[in-house]
């Protein structure tokens, strides 16, 4: 078994095409079965010619180690979720004003396509919903800004008694799960441990982090019962290709007289638990 290793250490499996092809020829899923054994072919005879003594069954066993030899591709991170259909308009709003909303939700469509009407706009109401958080208006097409605004202001004034309660109206969005890691676990080489406030408030106060708004609470973890550095893992609102994302990410920034860095992190759908205190 020696033998074998060190021999398949000459011998590299060749990906290259042989001949020149069509783009036809090239993308047809039929051509790459041909193509591999063409490849394994070259090298049994490769190693025929330079290792005449070996038998047929260790040529086949180096054939073997030569293709589980090859590089794997690294595992890609996913980090931003799917967001829902933008053919949607979400107004945020506590459970029971949006109880209240759509008990005359039909009445709502009519009323709010006047309203698209008046201001000619593109898209129609196709039908209203809720759930504990929020009103959701689905529609025919993507609203503008100026549909966002009226939408915002026709629920304002049928809900006039709780209108502070209202936020902005909003198209779907994605999430982005990243890291920031270099933190340490004190504050400033104090006795004073790092809270998910201190983190917030540098986040806010830094240039970095213009128009990037969190989904939720931070989370900060040790790197390990014993270290005195965390990582702290923040998921923020982003577009479905991630643009948000990319405007910070691999990004460095002080705390203190630390440098941190932005890195990417694995979606994760479930609570957060620590490794350290299983918490």
């Amino acid at each position: 078994m020696k033998e074998v290793k060190e021999i398949s250490k000459y011998f590299k499996k060749n990906d290259k095409p042989l001949m020149k092809k069509f783009y036809a020829q090239a993308s047809s899923s039929k051509q790459a079965p041909i193509t591999s054994s063409l490849n394994i072919l070259i090298n049994i005879l490769k190693i025929k010619e330079t290792f005449p003594h070996l038998s047929n069954k260790k040529i086949n066993i180096i054939q073997k180690v030569i293709n589980s030899s090859d590089d794997k591709p690294k595992p890609k991170i996913i980090m931003t979720t799917k967001g829902s259909s933008r053919k949607q308009i979400i107004v945020p709003i506590n459970k029971d004003l949006s109880k209240r909303f759509t008990k005359n939700a039909s009445t709502h469509v009519i009323n709010i396509n006047c309203s698209f009407k008046n201001i000619r706009s593109n898209i129609i109401t196709d039908f209203i919903c809720a759930d504990n958080k929020e009103v959701i208006i689905t529609t025919n097409n993507i609203a503008s800004n100026s549909d966002l605004q009226e939408i915002e202001k026709y629920i304002k004034n049928s809900l006039s008694d709780n209108e502070d309660s209202i936020t902005s109206a909003r198209l779907p969005q994605s999430k982005s799960y990243l890291k920031i890691i270099g933190i340490s676990y004190f504050v400033d080489n104090s006795n004073t441990r790092i809270s998910s406030g201190n983190i917030e408030h540098i986040l806010k106060n830094n240039h970095i982090f213009n128009n990037i708004v969190l989904t939720s609470k931070l989370h900060i973890i040790k790197v390990s019962p014993k270290s005195d550095m965390v990582i702290v893992w923040i998921d923020i609102w982003d577009t479905q290709r991630g643009s948000n994302t990319r405007k910070i990410i691999n990004r460095r920034f002080n705390i203190g007289n630390i440098i941190v860095t932005v890195r990417r992190a694995n979606m994760n759908l479930d609570i957060s638990q620590c490794k350290n205190c299983w918490k």
